[in-house]
């Protein structure tokens, strides 16, 4: 459940470089029990924004409040309320996950008792139980990763901020860190930042998607509300796919279309239409394709998503 209060407020954010500005008064405020993603190309500003919430890198200007504390003047104290996993995290790599992580519980001040306790439950929970005696160096990718989650956990985190972390992944490994992420939001209602480049998994886990660029919060909102901001005045687009290979059929079918009143564009490539309409009603389109005998495959209202907002404000950024 996300509570109707920050938990992360950044007002008036200013990281500049000398003449550089990486971050450029930036507003953001995250709510407690959210996933947010932070969606920008790299070089966007989104580490330098993270590095200076925990209190690793001073602001040139702007106001910072992470559940209540300042991390610029309490840098030791946010630490203990965050749980940070970078793109590349180190380990003790001729250590065992297990020991590894008893000793980052020591180092957060738990007995050894306690260390061995929660170590032994959050590689469980990570999926790492039946791997917890072999070494790190042992481990592939994913696996450091998750060990990597279960260090940020072992301080009992309200925030988790994870930059990059499927970087390097294969397909199945960033599904189930993924998931692994939606179960930890919903079981102990955490807080998570996702400062990422990869669209699919920012749309796929996310509440809220902030875009970043050039030090700048572009636009801000669940995909839904910033589709319909940003696509407020474009016509209506289905999308109809056919299997036909009769010419003759296939250019009857878009004379007709066009000569539709409602009708503003038709595109025809590879077997695909494209009809930009400004009736809402799709049986004039369906009935023009049953008079001209062109079979339909299907027939789709065109929704927008992250690619296409991406795609509006990144359209010189490489992903």
């Amino acid at each position: 459940m996300i509570v109707d209060t920050p938990i992360i407020d950044l007002k008036g954010l200013h990281k500049s470089y000398g003449k550089h500005k990486a971050v450029d008064g930036l507003d953001l405020q995250i709510y407690k029990g959210e996933i947010f993603g932070l969606l920008g190309p790299n070089g966007a500003g989104k580490s330098t924004t993270i590095l200076m919430m925990m209190g690793l890198s001073e602001a040139s200007a702007g106001h910072i409040n992470i559940a209540g504390i300042n991390p610029q003047r309490n840098p030791i104290e946010v630490k203990r309320v965050i749980g940070y996993l970078p793109d590349n995290i180190g380990f003790y790599e001729q250590r065992s996950g297990r020991e590894n992580l008893e000793l980052i519980g020591r180092l957060n001040g738990l007995s050894t008792e306690e260390a061995r306790e929660k170590a032994y439950a959050l590689l469980q929970k990570v999926g790492l139980d039946k791997v917890a005696d072999k070494k790190v160096g042992t481990y592939s990718r994913g696996m450091k990763q998750r060990l990597g989650l279960a260090e940020t956990l072992i301080k009992d985190p309200q925030i988790l901020i994870l930059d990059e972390p499927t970087l390097g992944l294969d397909p199945t490994g960033v599904k189930e860190f993924l998931h692994l992420i939606q179960e930890l939001n919903r079981s102990q209602q955490l807080t998570v930042l996702l400062a990422s480049h990869h669209l699919h998994q920012v749309e796929e886990v996310c509440h809220r998607v902030g875009l970043f660029v050039a030090g700048r919060l572009v636009a801000e909102g669940d995909i839904q509300q910033l589709a319909d901001q940003l696509f407020a005045n474009s016509h209506p687009t289905v999308l109809v796919s056919t299997d036909s290979t009769d010419k003759e059929k296939i250019k009857k079918a878009e004379d007709m279309l066009i000569a539709q009143e409602s009708v503003v564009s038709v595109d025809f490539r590879d077997n695909n239409f494209t009809i930009q309409h400004t009736n809402h009603d799709t049986l004039p389109i369906m009935d023009i394709f049953l008079r001209t005998q062109v079979p339909v495959t299907s027939l789709q209202q065109r929704t927008y998503g992250l690619d296409d907002i991406y795609s509006f404000y990144f359209k010189d950024s490489s992903i």
